[in-house]
Protein backbone atom coordinates (compact mmCIF):
# COMPACT_ATOMS: atom_id res chain seq x y z
CA UNK A 1 0.00 0.00 0.00
CA UNK A 2 2.82 2.38 0.85
CA UNK A 3 4.42 1.59 -2.50
CA UNK A 4 1.15 2.40 -4.29
CA UNK A 5 0.85 5.72 -2.46
CA UNK A 6 4.44 6.59 -3.28
CA UNK A 7 3.89 5.70 -6.94
CA UNK A 8 0.72 7.79 -6.99
CA UNK A 9 2.57 10.78 -5.54
CA UNK A 10 5.31 10.47 -8.15
CA UNK A 11 2.71 10.26 -10.91
CA UNK A 12 0.98 13.39 -9.59
CA UNK A 13 4.27 15.30 -9.48
CA UNK A 14 5.13 14.26 -13.03
CA UNK A 15 1.72 15.29 -14.37
CA UNK A 16 1.80 18.58 -12.49
CA UNK A 17 5.31 19.32 -13.72
CA UNK A 18 4.32 18.50 -17.29
CA UNK A 19 1.28 20.78 -17.03
CA UNK A 20 3.42 23.60 -15.65
CA UNK A 21 5.94 23.22 -18.49
CA UNK A 22 3.14 23.46 -21.05
CA UNK A 23 2.01 26.75 -19.55
CA UNK A 24 5.34 28.49 -20.19
CA UNK A 25 4.70 31.63 -22.21
CA UNK A 26 8.19 32.03 -23.66
CA UNK A 27 8.48 29.26 -26.21
CA UNK A 28 11.51 27.61 -27.76
CA UNK A 29 10.46 29.30 -31.00
CA UNK A 30 10.76 32.66 -29.18
CA UNK A 31 14.23 31.69 -27.95
CA UNK A 32 15.41 30.53 -31.37
CA UNK A 33 14.04 33.65 -33.07
CA UNK A 34 15.89 35.85 -30.58
CA UNK A 35 19.14 33.90 -31.02
CA UNK A 36 18.82 34.27 -34.79
CA UNK A 37 18.34 38.03 -34.47
CA UNK A 38 21.27 38.31 -32.06
CA UNK A 39 23.49 36.44 -34.53
CA UNK A 40 22.19 38.30 -37.59
CA UNK A 41 22.72 41.77 -36.14
CA UNK A 42 26.16 40.76 -34.79
CA UNK A 43 27.21 39.47 -38.20
CA UNK A 44 25.91 42.53 -40.03
CA UNK A 45 27.82 44.81 -37.66
CA UNK A 46 31.00 42.82 -38.30
CA UNK A 47 30.46 43.00 -42.06
CA UNK A 48 29.97 46.77 -41.96
CA UNK A 49 33.00 47.53 -39.78
CA UNK A 50 35.67 44.84 -39.78
CA UNK A 51 37.72 46.26 -42.69
CA UNK A 52 37.53 49.94 -41.78
CA UNK A 53 40.71 52.01 -41.65
CA UNK A 54 41.49 54.13 -38.57
CA UNK A 55 40.42 57.23 -40.52
CA UNK A 56 37.10 55.61 -41.41
CA UNK A 57 36.47 54.54 -37.83
CA UNK A 58 36.95 58.12 -36.61
CA UNK A 59 35.23 60.01 -39.45
CA UNK A 60 32.32 62.27 -38.49
CA UNK A 61 29.73 63.59 -40.91
CA UNK A 62 29.75 66.79 -38.84
CA UNK A 63 31.15 67.82 -35.45
CA UNK A 64 27.86 67.04 -33.71
CA UNK A 65 27.55 63.54 -35.16
CA UNK A 66 29.07 60.31 -33.85
CA UNK A 67 31.83 58.48 -35.66
CA UNK A 68 31.40 54.77 -36.44
CA UNK A 69 33.74 54.01 -33.56
CA UNK A 70 31.50 55.94 -31.19
CA UNK A 71 28.38 54.27 -32.56
CA UNK A 72 29.85 50.82 -31.91
CA UNK A 73 31.05 51.82 -28.44
CA UNK A 74 27.50 52.99 -27.74
CA UNK A 75 26.18 49.60 -28.84
CA UNK A 76 28.64 47.81 -26.56
CA UNK A 77 27.62 49.95 -23.59
CA UNK A 78 23.98 49.06 -24.23
CA UNK A 79 24.86 45.36 -24.30
CA UNK A 80 25.99 45.79 -20.70
CA UNK A 81 22.84 47.74 -19.81
CA UNK A 82 20.52 45.20 -21.45
CA UNK A 83 22.33 42.35 -19.67
CA UNK A 84 21.75 44.00 -16.30
CA UNK A 85 18.08 44.60 -17.06
CA UNK A 86 17.55 41.02 -18.26
CA UNK A 87 19.39 39.61 -15.25
CA UNK A 88 17.35 41.63 -12.75
CA UNK A 89 14.05 41.09 -14.54
CA UNK A 90 14.45 37.35 -15.01
CA UNK A 91 15.21 36.91 -11.30
CA UNK A 92 12.17 38.89 -10.19
CA UNK A 93 8.81 37.36 -9.34
CA UNK A 94 6.98 36.12 -12.49
CA UNK A 95 3.95 38.28 -13.32
CA UNK A 96 2.34 36.64 -16.39
CA UNK A 97 -0.92 38.49 -15.69
CA UNK A 98 0.74 41.73 -16.86
CA UNK A 99 0.63 40.41 -20.43
CA UNK A 100 -3.12 41.13 -20.45
CA UNK A 101 -2.46 44.88 -20.50
CA UNK A 102 1.05 45.07 -21.97
CA UNK A 103 1.73 46.38 -25.45
CA UNK A 104 2.28 43.92 -28.33
CA UNK A 105 5.77 43.00 -29.53
CA UNK A 106 5.21 45.06 -32.69
CA UNK A 107 5.01 48.25 -30.63
CA UNK A 108 8.61 47.78 -29.50
CA UNK A 109 10.01 46.69 -32.86
CA UNK A 110 8.30 49.66 -34.56
CA UNK A 111 9.54 52.13 -31.94
CA UNK A 112 13.17 51.02 -32.04
CA UNK A 113 13.24 51.18 -35.85
CA UNK A 114 11.45 54.48 -36.37
CA UNK A 115 13.34 57.15 -38.28
CA UNK A 116 12.88 59.90 -35.68
CA UNK A 117 16.12 60.66 -33.80
CA UNK A 118 16.55 59.20 -30.32
CA UNK A 119 18.67 60.89 -27.67
CA UNK A 120 21.03 58.58 -25.80
CA UNK A 121 21.04 58.88 -22.01
CA UNK A 122 24.29 60.06 -20.47
CA UNK A 123 25.17 56.60 -19.18
CA UNK A 124 25.11 55.20 -22.74
CA UNK A 125 26.95 58.06 -24.45
CA UNK A 126 30.24 56.96 -26.06
CA UNK A 127 33.44 58.24 -24.52
CA UNK A 128 35.52 58.10 -27.68
CA UNK A 129 38.42 56.70 -25.64
CA UNK A 130 38.25 53.28 -27.34
CA UNK A 131 39.91 53.40 -30.73
CA UNK A 132 39.01 51.81 -34.03
CA UNK A 133 38.40 48.09 -34.16
CA UNK A 134 38.72 47.77 -30.38
CA UNK A 135 35.14 49.05 -30.26
CA UNK A 136 33.99 46.07 -32.31
CA UNK A 137 35.82 43.66 -30.01
CA UNK A 138 34.20 45.37 -27.02
CA UNK A 139 30.77 44.83 -28.55
CA UNK A 140 31.45 41.23 -29.62
CA UNK A 141 32.65 40.20 -26.16
CA UNK A 142 29.47 41.56 -24.55
CA UNK A 143 27.21 40.08 -27.23
CA UNK A 144 28.84 36.66 -26.86
CA UNK A 145 28.18 36.71 -23.13
CA UNK A 146 24.56 37.77 -23.63
CA UNK A 147 23.96 35.11 -26.27
CA UNK A 148 25.35 32.41 -23.99
CA UNK A 149 22.86 33.42 -21.29
CA UNK A 150 20.02 33.51 -23.81
CA UNK A 151 20.77 29.97 -24.96
CA UNK A 152 20.80 28.41 -21.50
CA UNK A 153 18.32 30.38 -19.38
CA UNK A 154 15.28 28.53 -18.05
CA UNK A 155 13.44 31.74 -17.14
CA UNK A 156 10.07 32.40 -18.77
CA UNK A 157 10.97 35.65 -20.49
CA UNK A 158 7.32 36.47 -21.24
CA UNK A 159 6.34 36.07 -17.58
CA UNK A 160 9.10 38.26 -16.12
CA UNK A 161 8.80 42.02 -16.46
CA UNK A 162 11.15 44.97 -16.09
CA UNK A 163 11.28 46.54 -12.65
CA UNK A 164 9.59 49.86 -13.35
CA UNK A 165 6.44 51.59 -12.22
CA UNK A 166 5.32 52.33 -15.78
CA UNK A 167 1.71 51.46 -16.73
CA UNK A 168 2.90 49.28 -19.63
CA UNK A 169 6.07 47.49 -18.51
CA UNK A 170 7.97 45.36 -21.00
CA UNK A 171 8.43 41.65 -20.49
CA UNK A 172 11.96 40.33 -20.94
CA UNK A 173 11.29 39.03 -24.45
CA UNK A 174 10.33 42.57 -25.43
CA UNK A 175 13.53 43.86 -23.87
CA UNK A 176 15.33 41.41 -26.17
CA UNK A 177 13.48 42.96 -29.13
CA UNK A 178 14.92 46.32 -28.10
CA UNK A 179 18.38 44.79 -27.74
CA UNK A 180 18.73 43.37 -31.25
CA UNK A 181 16.55 46.09 -32.80
CA UNK A 182 18.85 48.72 -31.32
CA UNK A 183 21.74 47.28 -33.34
CA UNK A 184 19.58 47.34 -36.49
CA UNK A 185 18.83 50.99 -35.83
CA UNK A 186 22.50 51.88 -35.59
CA UNK A 187 23.46 49.73 -38.57
CA UNK A 188 21.30 52.14 -40.53
CA UNK A 189 23.31 55.01 -39.02
CA UNK A 190 26.64 53.37 -39.85
CA UNK A 191 25.59 52.85 -43.47
CA UNK A 192 24.61 56.51 -43.66
CA UNK A 193 28.05 57.56 -42.39
CA UNK A 194 29.75 55.33 -44.96
CA UNK A 195 27.61 56.81 -47.73
CA UNK A 196 28.74 60.36 -46.93
CA UNK A 197 30.62 61.85 -49.91
CA UNK A 198 33.48 62.88 -47.62
CA UNK A 199 33.89 59.41 -46.05
CA UNK A 200 37.59 58.47 -46.33
CA UNK A 201 38.41 56.01 -49.10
Amino acid sequence: MKHLNYFGLLLFICVASSSFAQEKLWTEADRQFTIEQFNRTRDELVTETENLTPAQWSFRESPDRWSIGEVVEHLALWEIIWAREISMGSRSKPQPELNKTSRPDSYYSDFIMETNPHVAPDFAAPTGFIKGKDNLQFFLSRREQNTAFLKKTEADMRAHFELTATPNPRNMHQVYIYQWGHVDRHLRQIRKVKADPNFPK
